[in-house]
């Protein structure tokens, strides 16, 4: 696991010192992400500039290090991540004549597979987990490339004549002279999301390359692409009801075959690995695949709370003893998680709003400890209809569908003329026939999120409201834009409605929230994390499964559950879903309300220009006083205030 940057200057305006002096701050400003080892390799006379910062994982030796040039002499390549079947590759490639190999690393092969084959037959051979930048001497192009789903990040674009590129925005920020304005569609974006949508990043001119996705230019500065090489859309619009028939017993033993067949390949390290272990059915099911397949236990980790409604640890390590494990568990108080906050805009680089990146960064803090690569559990929601938003969102669309628009809506106006106080009252009344509480402005909140959901004309529609921080981005920004419609064409590919929402999760919130929530998290401590079922065989599978073999009876994960009790007990696992989330409202209004008083002024608001006071304003009193939980729009604003701190420091 690595961090890449570069500057391609097609002007050709700048020697070698110069050009070096521009890249060192680039490769500097991500020095976390690889701490083992640098390299640089400049081309004065083409005005190309490539930086590596290596995490030593396989091959540590110095015939992994980077940049790395072709056994040819004409591709130079900086590489970020893993290639899972680098070996058989490798076989592959000493069946067409490759060889002698100078060490035993990825990169190598993957640059050997480029040569011979092509780039984009050798991505579509690679397995894994990268984004690279390759520069090809003779044709003077750069390509760069990202991985199937997006696990290792890649932004690029232009400034005042260079291309640049970098694992990280702050790699480009550090490039001499930038300056970056924020992207309006990227802001609506982000406060309507908590992430910013690819390809655009909160910077205007500056794009996310897509997942699964290569761009190749020129010296004239011309761009072939973004092409894909894979999509995870099109392996999700295939016709309703799974083209994979058999038993149950069959399908389990498929699937386990698969996820196997994954873990085997992520377990290959030349340093310690460990696991994630929450003790759900996701990172159970892959720390008791790797138990299976390991010769000693495996070493996990678990992060646990003293607030009961948020600690999965004791059903961690109840899981960790039955599978025999090497278990490290670590117990941390509020004010723990609370001192990572702070520096929560540094390590996330772009305005980034799941505040579940707090525990994140804490497991992987505690796994730094003792090893450098951890698999994580990550993509099973996502595969396996994990989320209850799927269910809920499909349930109440079918009863709305039964009501005209035109009475949806004066029910809905009818509550939003209803204040919080009085409907609070109404809760107060309701509880004892309620099956949730309704502290803490609950029942507002629920009454005010029914209203618009009440005024949604499709289940697409009522999913985007149940995942949206600000609904109207608008309604808050000074100078609004309209919110990117790749959510709404992804949908429209599905004829089962919870399908259409489990695709536009995989291809929207898993790489943008989830996977850069347990890259940034990992790789600030220099701590690599696998995702095995991500690999595109597991997951063309689980598509390939009917929908009930997802999600069935009431119970999600379905053939996933099935394939964990054959290792684990179904009582250590079966238990309603908790999440990695901490108490962000309750702690807005106690410990953090000296930090976030300063971020929400109306001076800093009014100043700043960006956001319209009034609301922000309005939702702070009122979450403070208690009439409302609205900790999740307010998060998105104090996360990007903090982030406008940290660039203009």
């Amino acid at each position: 696991m690595c961090g890449i940057a570069g500057f391609w200057d097609t002007r050709r305006r700048s020697g070698w010192e110069q050009m070096q002096a521009l890249l060192a701050p680039m490769t500097d400003a991500i020095a976390h992400r690889g701490p083992d080892d640098q390299g640089a390799w400049i081309d004065p006379a083409a005005g190309i500039a490539l930086g590596h910062r290596r995490l030593s994982i396989i091959d540590v030796s110095t015939a992994g290090h980077q940049p790395m040039v072709s056994a040819g002499g004409q591709f130079w390549i900086v590489f970020n991540g893993e290639i899972y079947n680098f070996g058989k590759m490798r076989e592959a490639l000493e069946r067409d004549g490759a060889g002698p190999w100078r060490g035993h690393s990825d990169t190598e092969v993957l640059l050997e597979a480029i040569a011979r084959w092509g780039v984009r037959d050798a991505l579509e051979q690679a397995v894994g987990m990268f984004a690279f930048a390759l520069w090809d001497r003779q044709k003077r192009t750069l390509t760069l490339a990202r991985d199937r789903f997006g696990e290792k990040p890649l932004y690029y674009g232009w400034h005042e004549g260079n291309l640049l590129f970098g694992s990280e925005l702050k790699a480009i920020r550090a490039f001499r002279g930038w300056h970056g304005a924020i992207d309006p569609v990227a802001l609506s974006s982000y406060l309507h999301y908590g992430y910013v949508a690819a390809p655009r990043s909160i910077h205007a001119n500056i794009s996310k390359l897509l997942p699964a996705h290569w761009v190749r230019i020129d010296e004239g500065g011309h761009t072939e692409g973004p092409q894909a090489y894979w999509s995870a859309a099109d392996v999700t619009a295939r016709p309703y009801g799974g083209t994979i028939t058999g038993t149950e017993r069959e399908m389990s033993d498929e699937l386990e075959r698969l996820i196997r067949q994954a873990i085997s390949g992520q377990m290959i390290s030349d340093v310690p690995l460990g696991a994630f272990l929450s003790g759900g059915v996701d990172s159970s099911t892959i720390v008791a695949l790797m138990q299976a397949q390991s010769t000693r236990p495996v070493q996990t980790f678990t992060i646990g709370f003293h607030e009961a409604e948020f600690n999965e640890a004791r059903h961690a390590a109840e899981v960790a003893v039955h599978l025999g494990t090497d278990h490290t568990e670590l117990y941390v108080t509020a004010r723990e998680a609370i001192e990572v906050i702070p520096q929560l805009a540094g390590i996330y680089d772009e305005p980034f709003a799941d505040s579940s990146q707090i525990p994140t960064i804490l497991v992987s803090r505690l796994a730094r400890r003792k090893v450098t690569v951890s698999l994580s559990g990550d993509g099973g929601d996502e595969l396996f209809a994990g989320y209850g938003r799927y269910a809920n969102a499909d349930s109440l669309w079918r009863r709305l569908d039964r009501l005209p628009l035109q009475l949806r809506r004066g029910l809905a106006s009818a509550l939003r003329g209803i204040g919080p106080a009085t409907l609070n009252r109404i809760g107060s009344v309701l509880d004892p026939f309620l099956s949730l509480p309704m502290r803490s402005g609950l029942f507002a909140d629920r009454a005010y999120k029914a209203a618009d959901v009440l005024t949604m004309p499709s289940v697409a529609a009522v999913h985007e409201r149940l995942v949206a921080r600000w609904p109207e981005p608008s309604a808050v920004l000074r100078q609004g834009a309209s919110l990117p419609q790749h959510h709404r064409a992804l949908y429209a590919l599905h004829e089962n409605k919870i399908e259409a929402m489990m695709a536009t999760d995989l291809v929207t919130w898993l790489p943008d929230d989830v996977l850069a929530k347990l890259d940034r998290a990992s790789m600030s401590v220099s701590l690599e994390s696998r995702i095995p079922l991500l690999d595109h065989r597991v997951v063309e599978f689980a598509w390939k499964l009917p929908l009930s073999a997802r999600i069935g009876g009431g119970t999600s994960k379905r053939l996933l559950r099935r394939v964990l009790e054959r290792h684990v007990p179904r009582h250590l696992f079966e238990r309603p879903k908790m999440g990695f989330s901490m108490p962000v409202g309750e702690w807005l209004r106690g410990p953090l309300r000296a930090w976030a008083e300063p971020l929400l002024a109306e001076v800093r608001l009014s100043g700043d220009g960006i956001f319209d006071p009034v609301p922000v304003r309005q939702a702070w009193r009122q979450h403070l006083e208690g009439r409302r939980d609205l900790h999740l729009p307010l998060w998105t604003i104090l996360m990007f205030q903090a982030w406008m701190d940290e660039v203009n420091r």
